[in-house]
């Protein structure tokens, strides 16, 4: 490390090109109006995730399509991993105002779509359109955080986005709730059109993009972008729906998964070829950007085993109600913004790498305290438990995508941002499925064969659960935990054998 805080350029890292895409000294204008129209765009998309859960026995009643009514998240997700990677290079190609303000209104018409659904079906297809918006505004914003500071303040911003993710957490489900009860549930689609408006209007007005050298007509690879969408959006359906709609070993499973690799197949054909690829290889050739994906990758699965299985726990074994069990999943959106705050002094005396690995390090031993918990114990144990895993956490996460970002230049910062991104939702799609399988597993073993967490929900809902099924619910969280666990672990041996141990970081001409 160089007496600024940053790490020396790494000549032996190939295909690093300098930052000479952009020609420095021309800022974006009123900086602060930007910033805020990001943050703005970024609780867009991060309160969609979270406030229509709460929603959900209202909406089944009005529209009814309760046997797919999981679609409304499921194809919100597909929608946004698919399309991260073809916003990443379009941002490239283009600028990040454009893509972000496409993003936007497609995501703001998508939401009002959804708020003149008639039937679950069509609420279904206008939360994909949702979702064609919302992948564009989280990876350009990412992307244009990096933009807007110098390596030094970065961590400013991204704890200032990391702070909408973690108040949206907190408050998507209340304000779901509350809208739900009081009004009505199409105001939970309707209430993003003042909120997208104003973003879109700082957006306009405010950001202005360096002028960038010009090299020629653009070209688009779409049929890549249209390979990716299609390979991307079947591996995931056949992740998504396998062993809830269909056995993993039935027809239509074996058909998606096939379909699916045909397709990925396609897209290394394809992407080859192409000039101007959406995915390029030296996303996966350099060591960097690599490992980071995988790392990402393993964060999203592990970050499943609380998310989803904690709050079931929390009332099955706990005993608490609702609302006190979303407290205790919530404490580390607490922890985690300010940890991702506070990492800068760190990565800037031992490196983007030891951060990472000192963060994801305290992650695994957390995850293995979990199941040597006495059962049924308190409240606050888990509890503190979570509130550690956020601040270890976010001395992980935050460095890693700060490293990545500054070790590209303004014409790939996109396409790297977007790769991280993708994997790291492609982790929380594998994660679902493998951990849903896992707990599953426990649940039938301690059941006599005749268990699963739909048997948890329906007990949770008429009344407390008996002894039996607490124990099997406790055996079975503690199993997931272990598994995430383990994804630590992976994620550790990542950063140590694949990552080098100085991020190739270019010099900014704005530090």
């Amino acid at each position: 490390m160089d007496a600024r805080g940053r790490n020396p350029v790494d000549q032996g890292d190939t295909g690093i090109r300098t930052a000479g895409a952009v020609r420095p000294g021309a800022p974006p204008d009123r900086r602060g109006a930007v910033v805020a129209a990001l943050m703005l765009s970024m609780a867009l998309a991060a309160l969609d995730s979270t406030v229509v859960s709460t929603a959900v026995p209202q909406i089944v009643g009005d529209l009814g399509g309760f046997s797919v009514f999981s679609w409304l998240f499921s194809g919100y997700l597909l929608a946004v991993t698919v399309t991260l990677p073809v916003y990443g290079k379009l941002s490239d190609t283009f600028g990040r105002k454009p893509v972000l303000i496409t993003g936007a209104v497609v995501f703001l018409v998508g939401s009002l779509l959804c708020a003149t659904a008639w039937n679950m079906a069509a609420l279904i297809v206008f939360r994909v359109v949702q979702g064609l918006g919302g992948g564009a505004l989280q990876g350009t914003v990412q992307t244009l955080a990096a933009d807007l500071y110098p390596l030094k303040e970065r961590p400013r911003i991204q704890a200032k986005l990391s702070t909408v993710w973690a108040t949206s957490a907190v408050a998507g489900p209340g304000l779901g709730g509350v809208l739900a009860a009081y009004a009505d549930w199409r105001w939970i689609f309707l209430i993003n059109l003042p909120i997208g408006a104003v973003a879109l209007w700082l957006i306009v007005r405010h950001l202005h993009e360096p002028v960038r050298e010009s090299s020629g007509r653009a070209r688009v690879d779409w049929a890549g972008a249209l390979a990716v969408f299609a390979g991307g959006g079947v591996l995931l359906t056949a992740l998504v729906q396998g062993g809830v709609a269909w056995d993993w070993l039935s027809t239509p499973s074996l058909s998606l998964f096939a379909a699916g690799l045909a397709l990925i197949g396609a897209v290394v054909v394809i992407e080859r070829r192409a000039a101007e690829p959406i995915i390029p290889g030296w996303v996966w050739r350099r060591r960097t950007i690599a490992a980071v994906n995988l790392a990402l990758g393993a964060l999203g699965l592990l970050m499943v085993a609380p998310s989803v299985f904690l709050p079931t726990y929390a009332q099955a074994v706990l005993g608490l109600a609702p609302v006190t069990a979303g407290f205790v999943l919530s404490v580390w959106t607490l922890s985690w913004p300010v940890s991702a705050a506070l990492s800068q002094h760190v990565y800037r005396r031992i490196g983007f790498r030891n951060t990472a690995m000192a963060g994801i390090g305290a992650a695994a031993l957390i995850l293995l305290a979990f199941p040597f918990l006495p059962y049924p114990g308190a409240p606050w144990q888990p509890t503190l438990l979570m509130l550690l895993l956020g601040g270890a956490l976010g001395l992980f996460q935050l460095p890693l995508i700060i490293g990545v970002q500054s070790t590209v230049g303004w014409d790939e910062r996109g396409t790297a941002t977007a790769s991280v991104l993708f994997c790291r939702q492609t982790g929380q799609t594998v994660g679902a499925t493998l951990f849903g399988a896992i707990a599953n597993g426990v649940l039938a073993a301690r059941l006599g064969g005749a268990g699963d967490l739909d048997a948890v929900t329906r007990a949770l809902d008429s009344g407390a659960p008996d002894e039996r099924l607490r124990h099997a619910v406790a055996d079975a969280v503690h199993a997931v935990y272990l598994g995430a666990a383990c994804a630590a672990v992976l994620a550790f041996l990542v950063l140590l054998f694949v990552a080098p141990r100085r991020f190739p970081v270019l010099d900014d001409p704005t530090d």
